[in-house]
């Protein structure tokens, strides 16, 4: 009899934990993509979070509250994810209750896109013309057998210039996507800039308050490690379980810093490479930590947004004010591209140098420790397995590097092609975004543009 009813307890408690983080998923991304990315809210569920595993979610209620610029999953009398939107700042999840400020929209429920964003004359179209419709034809088409691609947005950049672009219908250049991971590329730019200044080096034992305990193994933990994710901290990148670490620090928890830097270690810091979220937003807070809450409030626009011209960029913090720079910035496809030419000019744009000297190379060193060199900081040296071609990875320059976020969005840097490749999509199976294999047919496409 106690067996059963502990049993009982312990699925109990299981399903309402799981339920728990689903409803604060799903209130997050319908925030995000309704007041962030002005997309109408039936198109967010439709696609966003009712496809593919995510299909049975739909039995969950979910909803606008346009006059508090809010959306909610789940059911208020028993359990509920609220996510908030304010201005400049994007979505949040909140507890309703603590949280009651009612505050207009950014845009129509409904979704509209934003008025055409100027440009400040560093993206043009090529006067040559575009490559090929065939090349920009597939990656849209969906395959008759195998897993659909769903690409949202590709934008291709030759020596500065725009020579490809196409958008998936109810998309455009004006349209902040998300770059999940990519967001950690900016996070190191971010570092960059305030490395150049003189706020913080690599080599800093990182101010985490939570390793500050004299003798505690943490404290020997450095900034560097913390962007190679050799910190030697327990972390699980794992998305089968919505329990696992990821998912309780996006969706689970208020701070996701403190709960990523309460972990305990796993092994000796620098010894031994582990992808992890967690270390991204301890960075994001070390930020905070060095310069101060009123500082870092406008951070990421005042050091890198405006200074590149991404002014459709949102980088979303958590209900604690730390950005959650793992995970939750949302960007156009010319902005993100314009993250991926600082990175290709060395960190300098239009003549003012923003990173440091050297800042691009060290990040694009492989981590001795991560598989065959594959992780530099915070920049992917190769396209992982479940975006590679299954029958064998495409040939690709060895000083090719990335920015990869989950769903297949790349920002793809070729210095010896003088390019950038952005895609944006949707893409939940492996190999239905085969990236290795793209950007291997636009490299050939340049190379035949400029021998003509």
């Amino acid at each position: 009899m106690v067996a059963a009813l502990l049993a009982i307890s312990l699925t109990g408690w299981y399903a309402f934990s799981v339920a728990r983080l689903l409803l604060a998923y799903q209130a997050k991304i319908l925030c995000s993509g309704v007041f962030v990315s002005h997309r109408a809210a039936r198109d967010v569920i439709a696609t966003d979070l009712t496809l593919d595993h995510h299909r049975w979610l739909a039995g969950f209620p979910m909803g606008l509250d346009p006059a508090c610029a809010r959306a909610h999953a789940g059911w208020e009398w028993l359990l509920q994810g609220v996510a908030s939107y304010r201005p400049g700042s994007g979505c949040t999840l909140v507890d309703a209750a603590a949280d009651p400020r009612p505050q207009a929209p950014a845009s129509p429920i409904r979704g509209s896109l934003p008025p055409s964003v100027p440009d400040d004359g560093a993206l043009s179209e090529d006067s040559r013309g575009t490559l090929s419709t065939a090349l920009l034809t597939s990656a849209f088409d969906e395959p008759s057998d195998g897993p659909p691609q769903r690409t949202r947005a590709i934008v291709v950049i030759h020596r500065g210039r725009i020579v490809a672009e196409r958008y998936a219908a109810g998309f455009g250049p004006d349209t902040p996507l998300a770059g999940w991971s990519m967001a950690k590329t900016a996070l190191n730019a971010l570092l960059g800039v305030l490395v150049r200044q003189r706020v913080l080096s690599v080599n800093d034992r990182a101010p985490v308050p939570e390793w500050a305990e004299p003798g505690d193994p943490r404290g020997r933990i450095t900034i560097g490690q913390l962007l190679r994710m050799t910190s030697g901290l327990r972390f699980r990148e794992t998305y089968t379980s919505p329990l696992e670490d990821v998912m309780q620090m996006l969706f689970g928890r208020a701070d996701g810093a403190a709960f990523a830097a309460s972990q305990p270690l796993e092994a000796t810091p620098g010894s031994r490479w582990q992808y992890a979220s967690g270390t991204t937003n301890i960075l994001s807070r070390v930020l905070r930590t060095r310069l101060g809450d009123a500082a870092y409030r406008d951070a990421p626009r005042r050091l890198l947004f405006d200074a590149v011209g991404m002014r459709t960029a949102t980088l979303e913090p958590d209900a604690a004010g730390n950005f959650v720079a793992s995970s939750f910035m949302y960007a156009s496809a010319r902005d993100w591209a314009r993250l991926g030419l600082l990175f290709l000019n060395d960190g300098v744009w239009q003549g003012r140098r923003l990173l440091p000297e050297g800042w691009v190379a060290y990040s694009r060193t492989p981590t001795p420790q991560s598989p065959d060199g594959e992780f530099g900081a915070h920049l992917w040296l190769r396209v992982p397995r479940y975006y590679q071609d299954p029958e064998g990875p495409a040939a690709l320059p060895d000083a090719t590097f990335h920015a990869i976020g989950h769903e297949g969005q790349f920002v793809s840097v070729v210095p010896s092609h003088e390019l950038v490749v952005v895609r944006l999509g949707l893409t939940r199976h492996a190999h239905g975004w085969r990236h290795d294999r793209f950007l291997a047919r636009v490299i050939a496409a340049v190379e035949q543009r400029e021998r003509q």
